[in-house]
């Protein structure tokens, strides 16, 4: 029986094993992996050794990776729209034996991955024979960063402010500015992570930990005030891909009448000032995944594939998965990490 090398979760790192690799039944298709991102849920599920199972607290070992893209190397009798040497994304959310890489029986970043039930635009989408496959592997997590943005409804007019400048909040930068939206200001405590923000489109860029907040946002986006009539930021949107107690604190210290906040990083638990937003009437609105957007992205990200390029730190080969891995648990060791597996 063939074989393949599949990564899986161990604590604090990889383990690369061999297991058999899928045969295509009639209605599935075989994807050759040639690049699969490393996501902040992987580096959780390396924290914890696993998957919880259980009342005891312990942990099952499962197949990393939910940002996979390849080439078809199968196809069932009964799949339409696909082709051998196809190059496609993957939706992980639609395999029926669980998330791909998030608790399910397959995972992305194992040498070949079998699209069950395959179906062009549910679980797959086609890309152009040229599109990099580094590039395309992006598609997930910009799916990510589009629901949030949709979430945020952000017009034309409207001034936004992103704080985290990891690859969901430069992805939501970039779908802002292709949306037509005037001003966008993302704000990171990392100046690499800034410069970045720049050249993907921001308009503006703020260093928190050098730089006065309130200040450089009444610069940018002019003053306001909230409820009771206190003075406060013109900002309009607010969207938190950083995850940070002090991101919510600057949201309410700063937040006009009638400002949003669109929560799509992972919360750790906090207490938040109800009394502030109430003085603001500030609406919260949650962000999770992607109930439509997984596929909507992928022209678009063909389109502007050199922009959403910039937003890949290193590219690390499968050979070395486990240094990739190292570096995704490194803080500030690197912003995003694919791993890339040989022609």
């Amino acid at each position: 029986m063939a074989t393949m090398k599949s990564v899986r979760t161990a604590k604090d790192r990889v383990d690369v094993v061999d297991v058999p690799r899928p045969i295509a039944g009639p209605k599935d298709a075989l994807v050759r992996i040639r690049a699969c991102g490393i996501c902040g849920t992987d580096t959780f599920f390396l924290h914890l050794g696993g998957m919880p199972v259980g009342a005891d607290g312990s942990m099952r070992a499962i197949p990393l990776g939910h940002e996979p893209a390849g080439e078809i190397v199968e196809v069932g009798a009964g799949v339409t729209g696909l082709a051998v040497g196809d190059r496609v994304v993957v939706n992980p959310q639609s395999a029926p034996t669980g998330i791909i890489g998030c608790g399910g029986e397959l995972g992305g970043m194992d040498e070949y991955l079998l699209i069950e039930n395959a179906e062009v635009g549910t679980s797959v989408a086609v890309l152009p024979e040229d599109m990099p496959f580094d590039v395309a592997a992006l598609n997930e997590p910009m799916a990510v960063a589009r629901h949030a943005v949709n979430r945020s409804a952000a017009g034309p007019a409207d001034r936004v402010v992103v704080f985290g400048a990891g690859p969901i909040g430069l992805g939501a930068a970039i779908w802002l500015k292709l949306r037509g939206v005037e001003h966008v200001t993302v704000v990171d405590l990392i100046p690499e992570r800034l410069e970045t923000a720049l050249a993907v489109g921001a308009d503006a860029v703020v260093n928190s930990a050098e730089e006065d907040l309130t200040a450089r946002l009444r610069e940018l986006h002019g003053s306001a005030v909230n409820a009771l009539g206190q003075p406060r930021v013109g900002t309009d949107i607010y969207l938190d891909a950083a995850g940070a107690p002090a991101v919510f604190d600057s949201v309410i210290a700063n937040a006009k009448w009638h400002a949003k906040l669109v929560m799509v990083a992972v919360q750790k638990k906090g207490e938040v000032d109800l009394g502030g937003m109430l003085r603001s009437e500030l609406t919260l609105i949650a962000s999770q995944g992607y109930p439509t957007e997984i596929f909507e992205v992928t022209a678009e990200l063909v389109e502007h594939r050199e922009r959403f390029a910039k937003l890949i730190s290193h590219r690390v080969p499968f050979g070395e998965v486990g240094r990739a891995f190292e570096l995704a648990l490194t803080p500030g060791a690197a912003e995003k990490v694919v791993v890339t597996f040989g022609a």
